[in-house]
């Protein structure tokens, strides 16, 4: 990105359902960055949840071409009929979320999600749904509601109105199966590792933190198995980490944990984290509770 664009910025965070072979990770990123003036800000996969995450930036009209490359080169190499993982999931493109950045509004993501949605489902015949902010129908605003049945679930049910796709046909592609497009706030994927094997331990503290079981608000959790690490996992999406901070999700998870005698033992970022929620996180446990971007060097620099 230049100069004179740098006013205008959208990240988006495309979610492939494709985490163990490396190769065909590259090769998703390329068709991405191939897009001049978009700028790749980070990619990271997860052999167990068989994902990859790509973060990337540029203008509006770059942004949702590359977004297009990314979907396209995804549909040719990634089977579906083939893919098994922990993660819930609908298609070879899983997941494509528009973020307002710097001088762009979440009406013009919106704008931008449809829009692509519509092409993809046209020119690529995957069916759509749009999400979040984009969602065209209320029901379709939770992700997970979008998702529920994933793949194998949908196959069956895409015929029926109330799983007819916004875009596209009314049946999965034979290979990419079906895509969500849409467009929201920064979200921050947050994971907890735990010290158990047991996954039924996992599942328990996830029903406890997420909010549509009387949670947390603006948390989703899974408890998941890492069969390569032989532990079981909290994988969490927080939708809003200013109303719900990082800190509180974790101390949560630790204290459902304890009950059950269990430690945690690590956690993980899943793609980037906002500036703030890590000043936010940092002042919580430095009990530092006048801790700004004004104390941070690099901060001050850029700001």
């Amino acid at each position: 990105m230049d100069s004179g664009q740098a006013q205008r910025i959208v990240e988006c965070v495309p979610n492939f359902s494709e985490g163990r072979r490396s190769q065909v990770v590259a090769e998703i990123v390329a068709a991405i960055t191939s897009v001049q003036g978009v700028k790749l800000l980070d990619f990271s996969s997860d052999a167990s949840h068989n994902r990859s995450v790509v973060t990337f930036v540029g203008t509006p009209e770059d942004v949702e071409a590359a977004a297009f490359a990314g979907i396209e080169r995804a549909r040719d190499l990634i089977d579906m009929e083939q893919h098994h993982g922990e993660h819930p999931r609908l298609g070879a493109t899983d997941v494509v979320p528009f973020v307002p950045i710097a001088g762009v509004t979440t009406e013009e993501c919106v704008e931008i999600a449809r829009r692509l949605g519509r092409r993809v489902g046209e020119e690529l015949q995957i069916p759509v749904y749009m999400y979040e902010e984009a969602a065209m129908r209320p029901d379709r605003r939770n992700l997970a509601d979008v998702r529920r049945g994933e793949y194998e679930g949908l196959k069956a049910a895409i015929g029926t109105p109330e799983r007819a796709p916004d875009y596209g046909p009314a049946a999965v592609h034979p290979t990419a199966g079906a895509t969500v497009i849409g467009a929201r706030m920064p979200l921050i994927a947050f994971n907890v590792n735990l010290g158990t094997s047991d996954v039924e331990i996992a599942k328990k503290i996830a029903k406890a933190v997420r909010g549509s079981s009387g949670g947390l608000a603006n948390v989703k959790a899974l408890g998941v198995m890492l069969d390569d690490k032989h532990v079981a996992q909290v994988s969490m999406n927080l939708v809003n980490y200013v109303k719900t901070p990082v800190h509180r999700v974790l101390e949560m998870v630790r204290r459902e944990a304890a009950r059950y005698g269990v430690p945690v033992a690590e956690t993980e970022l899943i793609g980037l984290i906002p500036l703030d929620a890590v000043l936010d996180t940092a002042a919580y446990y430095l009990q530092l509770p006048k801790l700004g971007r004004n104390q941070v060097i690099e901060a001050r620099i850029w700001d």
